[in-house]
């Protein structure tokens, strides 16, 4: 009774301030909320959704939203007219915001610059350096995998071609997973978390781990598909990460040691510009 009574309230809220959204250019957005001249809109509420609710818990939600968006504004309207220091308030959202926009600015231009001065010899060089500081905290698997119903008509093919790695079989796998496979993945040329497998597969007993490890051809089935896996490289965890596995991580290194460096050369290089320019008044 109480979430028909929500609907019926928001329902009424919003016919009633479309019928007097007219007087106001809203862009294009559906106003449901008015207090004081400022509009509460249907998209932003729809923004704020949490996703995956269901239809009581949306109405609950908007209601909470809606209450909370009014309270914040006549609470803020109420200070507004309370508060004498308003320059002082002034001058801490302008410097706020002058600090936000440089750095913006800052990891704009970090990305920009020293992500593209990267180099692979570079980064290979960092690495070999370092290979210590790049140990894998979680077991890490190169392979394929590949999930089929039971009744596929391709299924003793499949049982042929996941075990090898040539272009046909490759090939055929691919277009298997494209008509009829459930899940297929190919990772012979990246690494993935053991965990990612695990969560795949219909056997959640703790020995499965130990079964990818152990055993490079891998065959499960439940009462509705098959489960292929083939394990071409492992790497266990503790163990030093190669070049390939780490090569985010020492990207972020590197580019967080240089970027001190790059932002004071960039200052004194504006500086320069600036003083060349007579952009720059002392009055002292």
């Amino acid at each position: 009774m109480y979430m028909k009574y929500l609907k019926a309230s928001l329902l009424v809220v919003v016919c009633f301030l479309t019928a007097c959204g007219g007087k106001v250019d809203h862009h294009g957005k559906t106003p449901l909320v008015e207090v004081d001249g400022t509009f509460l809109y249907k998209e932003d509420l729809k923004a704020s959704m949490p996703i995956g609710c269901s239809k009581e818990d949306s109405l609950l939600f908007a209601e909470n939203y809606i209450r909370n968006w009014i309270e914040d504004i006549l609470l803020y309207n109420k200070a507004k007219n309370n508060i004498s220091e308003s320059q002082r308030i002034e001058d801490l959202v302008q410097n706020y915001r002058k600090s936000l926009i440089i750095h913006e600015y800052q990891q704009k231009l970090i990305n920009q610059e020293l992500t593209a001065n990267l180099s692979d010899d570079e980064m290979m060089a960092f690495y070999n350096n370092n290979k210590e500081l790049f140990k894998s905290d979680e077991t890490l698997l190169k392979g394929l995998y590949i999930k089929v119903p039971l009744k596929d008509s391709n299924l003793d093919k499949v049982r042929i071609w996941y075990k090898k790695k040539d272009e046909t079989s490759i090939d055929h796998l691919e277009k298997c997973s494209l008509m009829s496979a459930v899940d297929y993945i190919y990772f012979y040329d990246h690494w993935v978390p053991v965990s990612m497998l695990l969560s795949r597969l219909p056997d959640k007993k703790n020995d499965m781990e130990k079964l990818l490890l152990e055993k490079r051809h891998i065959e499960l089935k439940d009462s509705l598909y098959c489960y292929f896996i083939n394990i071409d490289d492992v790497l266990m965890r503790g163990e030093n990460k190669p070049y390939d596995a780490a090569a985010d991580e020492i990207k972020e290194i590197m580019i967080n040691m240089k970027q001190a460096e790059f932002m004071r050369n960039m200052k004194n290089d504006l500086y320069e510009r600036a003083l060349e320019k007579k952009d720059i008044k002392y009055y002292y």
